[in-house]
């Protein structure tokens, strides 16, 4: 049969069903081929194909996919795919228009002139190709079909009054990119369509779009190939593009082919201009309307009978010339480019020897750049691989794997995911030549997986970024039924239709309503269903046991991870008012049981932390001055400086102190203060209470406090002048200069100093204390820095802030060593006195506490020493042979050495406040004047009894006998000076 005869042109515009009619021809046939101008339009045409012949008979060949049955009896192709060398009885070619184009239509000119069916061949496309076709190819029947519908130009509108079902087209990813940001914020979301997405992504936005959950697309130019869709306007967001080469005006043919998808089928479409799209002119839209367009002058051509012999004359039959009119030989491509590029590389031309070599690097060259890389890196990327197959027949497998690596990352942002499906499109094509990789079929798999993950994360980001879900769904629902079913899932999270409408936390419902109109709707239908949780809620509050409650550090009361009260001040410290947090939907008994619960509770908590303090408030056998003293400790949280109430303490007597000390009182020299509510839990409370108390006079933010807490198991910290003034108090710190040091540590350095002011054997062989200093006073010993964590002037800060000061002394003499025995008993006397003679004892003094006060000393039992003493003996002086044999050589020589005296070693000697050298002296009486009636100016000793003047007095004056106070049995101090008392009379 003559094959001129068997060719049929279907022409005519969009939505006149040409592809529907060749895939019914093709299936009348016995065997088909189809060649289609996009993968995504050949994967729809296959899926149509299969479901009417069976999956086993349709063969699904595109550059990077590549589905082919044993058997198969038709061919779903993309035009470039096409194989050459396989008979069938029918050949279709789609949008062969296309042949005028620039970049690609030497591939549909090259198949509209050679692609035959032995008994059919259909060419689908455009009227404005019928001219060049009557000029190329001889006894063609032509048939023209009218568009279905009709279309008709609307004007020009805003971007938020564009109609539903609206397509905007836009020619730049910026473009399409802002213009889907403005759609989702006035109209709930917009799906995305773009030229370099996956056709995976772009079926996915489609589907969003074709489901009526967005009402708008924008797309580029890509949505005019043959994607059918419900679009009813189509809007021009420009009238210009960059075609690779320059901006230029849209032809009326390029504007009618996308114009032409709005209307399908039956329905009529219109079209317009928005955003900043210039007018069009009437003889513009005339064309539109009625579908008539200048027809084409010329088809690009490249020639196929290429010579293999060598690279340059591969790269000269490239370049030959058409010989037949209406033909123009197209601009070298990116395959051309690579050529020329790779065959500048000696490694290449090497290589590149004879026509199966020659032949292997033009199909090398082929390899398209999805990634829209620089010239020359595609080049190096085709050289590498032309390498592996010219050397070993194979890629490298490991290399391979490599470069897929690369792109297994689902992370990014759009552009970044669209890069990595570039590459892998890149890969996967190169997975499909079933000769240059070892199992093709496994990288085959490989890489369509990887793109499809990849695809599938692009869709996820590009609805995340254009599409609220929450206004398109509800919209869509609320076209569907009238009555919004809503719940509340295990996370609190409530769902109107099964979209996210807000979250219950606590017994609080956070709105997040879809915006628009019907957020009043959505809210409305949400607040029954809340209503109802919370009920619910509040009644397994009430029964819910007091671990499942907690205090936060703002004083929020938590349940479940989220706050469901609020502590506020009060006039009493320890008894805050509780705010029940909860919507105006609970309300009546319900609210009433969770506030009486969460103030039960709150109550409980305060009495198990601050269980001292607590007491302390209640008790009543503290009357008078204890009770005063009570009320101060608990006003300060359980740390009271004691000057604050020195006077108060003095008038104390035992049994008051008793009292105290049963509740937890420890009385400390410098503090008044419960050592058991120093803990991190009860401090951490005692902060909130402080806070809380009158926060609006002290401005504080009780939740901003706790990042200055001292690190647990620090003794003292740098003092922090940011903190609110009584911080650290609260904290059970002092400020002592710089730095602040824990109170418990401050008293144990008071015990340990106490010892050490006037210290005296109590016993025959007791040693001294390291520290302790014969006439008085102490230094600093390393045990006394180590209770506070700090040393030399910080330490020196410490004591002077405490009423300590320091007196430069000339250090002791260290005792001189033993000399080594000589015999010089001929040079001594023998009634020469002792070199090891016992120093005189000190006279007894009084002992000053570390407070500063002087009083007389004690026995033991009466006051018995809180400090620990230093193990730390005086030691033993040892003999020095050395400098004894100096000496006795000195003298026998007669040799007198004068050696300059050393300067004398100082130390600091530290005492309280008025004591040792620092005492104030009082001034005496002065004796009264002569004159007087019975004055005779000297000092009155009449209160002296007979033989007691002090003058002719011939011992020490007994003290005057004290009765003897019975033992407090909760003072820990009164019982270790009973037991030592004991151990001393034994």
């Amino acid at each position: 049969m003559d094959a001129r005869r068997n060719v049929t042109a279907l022409l005519g515009p969009t939505n006149t069903g040409k592809t529907h009619h060749a895939v019914e021809r093709m299936l009348a046939h016995p065997s088909g081929m189809i060649g289609l101008p996009l993968r995504l339009l050949a994967r729809e045409v296959y899926d149509r194909v299969v479901a009417s012949a069976g999956q086993m008979s349709v063969a699904l060949v595109t550059g990077e996919e590549k589905q082919i049955p044993p058997s198969p009896r038709y061919w779903v192709c993309t035009v470039e795919a096409m194989p050459n060398d396989i008979p069938v009885s029918f050949m279709a070619i789609d949008e062969i228009q296309l042949a005028a184009d620039t970049e690609r239509g030497h591939v549909f000119t090259d198949r509209l002139l050679h692609a035959r069916g032995l008994n059919e061949t259909l060419l689908l496309g455009a009227a404005t190709i019928q001219p060049m076709l009557e000029k190329l190819l001889k006894g063609v029947n032509y048939v023209s079909r009218p568009r279905f519908s009709k279309l008709t130009f609307a004007g020009q509108k805003k971007i938020t009054r564009l109609p539903k079902r609206t397509a905007i087209v836009g020619f730049s990813a910026g473009m399409v990119y802002s213009v889907a940001e403005l759609i989702r914020r006035q109209k709930g979301g917009a799906a995305v369509v773009l030229g370099a997405l996956s056709p995976r992504t772009r079926n996915a936005q489609v589907a969003l779009y074709q489901s009526g959950d967005v009402d708008h697309i924008v797309a580029t130019d890509a949505i005019g190939m043959g994607l059918n869709m419900d679009v009813d306007h189509v809007a021009f967001a420009a009238t210009r593009k960059f075609d690779g080469f320059q901006f230029r005006n849209l032809t009326a043919a390029e504007m009618g082919q996308i114009a032409g998808r709005a209307g399908r089928y039956m329905n009529d479409g219109t079209f317009g201009l928005t955003a900043d799209a210039v007018s069009m002119d009437a003889e513009t839209i005339e064309q539109l309307e009625n579908h008539r367009f200048e027809p084409l002058r010329v088809l690009q051509w490249r020639n196929r009978n290429l010579n293999f012999t060598s690279v340059d004359r591969l790269l000269g039959s490239l370049n030959a010339l058409p010989g037949r009119e209406g033909l123009t030989r197209i601009r070298p491509g990116a395959d051309v480019e690579t050529l020329s590029l790779v065959a500048r590389d000696p490694g290449i031309i090497d290589r590149a020897t004879g026509k199966d070599n020659v032949e292997l690097l033009w199909e090398t060259c082929q390899l398209p750049d999805y990634r829209n890389i620089t010239g020359g890196e595609h080049a190096n990327l085709v050289g590498a691989i032309f390498r592996y197959v010219a050397d070993t027949g194979r890629i490298d497998t490991q290399w391979f794997a490599r470069q897929l690596a690369y792109c297994d990352n689902t992370n990014g942002d759009i552009d970044t995911l669209s890069n990595r499906i570039a590459h892998v499109r890149t890969w996967t094509f190169v997975a499909n030549r079933l000769d240059w990789l070892d199992d093709p079929g496994h990288w085959q798999e490989l890489t369509r997986a990887m793109e499809d993950r990849l695809s599938d994360a692009l869709h996820e980001r590009l609805t995340q970024r254009f599409i609220d879900r929450r206004t398109s769904v509800l919209m869509k629902r609320l076209r569907e039924r009238e009555e919004l079913m809503s719940s509340v899932d295990q996370e609190g999270a409530v769902l109107v239709e099964g979209e996210y409408a807000g979250r219950i936390e606590g017994l609080r419902f956070i709105a997040e309503p879809a915006s628009g109109e019907h957020s009043k709707v959505l809210i409305a239908a949400a607040l029954q269903t809340v209503a109802e949780t919370l009920v619910g809620r509040a009644q397994s509050l009430v029964a819910a046991p007091d671990p499942d409650l907690s205090v936060d550090a703002a004083g929020n009361i938590i349940w479940k991870s989220h706050a469901v009260g609020r502590l506020t001040g009060s006039e009493n410290l320890l008894k805050p008012r509780v705010e029940t947090l909860a919507d105006e939907q609970l309300s009546g008994p319900d609210r009433d049981a969770v506030q009486l619960r969460l103030s039960k509770f709150v109550s409980r908590h305060i009495a198990g932390l601050l269980a001292p303090l607590v007491s302390l408030g209640e008790a009543e056998e503290l009357t008078g001055i204890a009770r005063g003293v009570a009320f101060q400790i608990i006003e300060a949280l359980g740390v009271l400086p004691r000057d604050r109430v020195a006077s108060e303490v003095k008038s104390l007597d035992q049994d008051e102190r008793a009292l105290l000390r049963k509740h937890g009182v420890r009385f400390g020299a410098f503090h008044i203060f419960v050592p058991t509510i120093l803990k991190p839990a009860p401090t951490s409370l005692r902060l909130l209470l402080w806070a809380l108390h009158d926060a609006d006079k002290r401005g504080l933010d009780a939740s901003g406090l706790p990042e200055f807490m001292p690190q647990q198991g620090l003794t003292s910290v740098p003092f922090d002048r940011s903190t609110p003034r009584g911080f650290y108090q609260v904290v059970g710190f002092r400020v002592c200069g710089e730095r602040a040091v824990r109170v418990d540590m401050l008293e144990r350095l008071g015990d340990m100093i106490r010892t050490r002011v006037f210290w005296r054997a109590q016993r025959e062989g007791e040693e001294r204390p390291d520290g302790s200093v014969d006439g008085g006073g102490f230094t600093v010993v390393p045990d006394m820095m180590s209770l506070v964590g700090c040393s030399g002037d910080e330490f020196s800060s410490i004591l002077k802030s405490l009423g300590f000061s320091a007196q430069k002394r000339k250090a002791p003499e260290k005792p001189q060593p033993e000399q080594t025995p000589v015999d010089v008993s001929a040079e001594q006397p023998a009634d020469a006195p002792s070199e090891t003679a016992p120093a005189e004892t000190a006279p007894e003094t009084a002992v000053a506490d570390a407070s500063g006060q002087v009083e007389p000393t004690e026995t033991p039992a009466e006051a018995p020493a809180r400090g620990e003493p230093s193990d730390t003996a005086a030691a033993a002086p040892v003999p020095d042979p050395v400098a004894a044999a100096t000496e006795t050589d000195a003298s026998e020589t007669g040799a007198t050495a004068n050696p300059e005296p050393a300067e004398p070693e100082m130390i600091d000697v530290w005492w309280p406040k008025d004591t040792g050298p620092f005492r104030q002296h009082r001034q005496q009486p002065a004796n009264r004047p002569k004159g007087a009636r019975g004055n005779t100016g000297k000092p009155d000793r009449s209160r002296y009894k007979k033989g007691s003047d002090p003058k002719k007095s011939s011992g020490p004056r007994k003290p005057p006998h004290r009765k003897e106070k019975p033992i407090d049995p909760n003072s820990p101090f009164a019982v270790l000076g009973q037991l030592k008392q004991g151990l001393t009379k034994k």
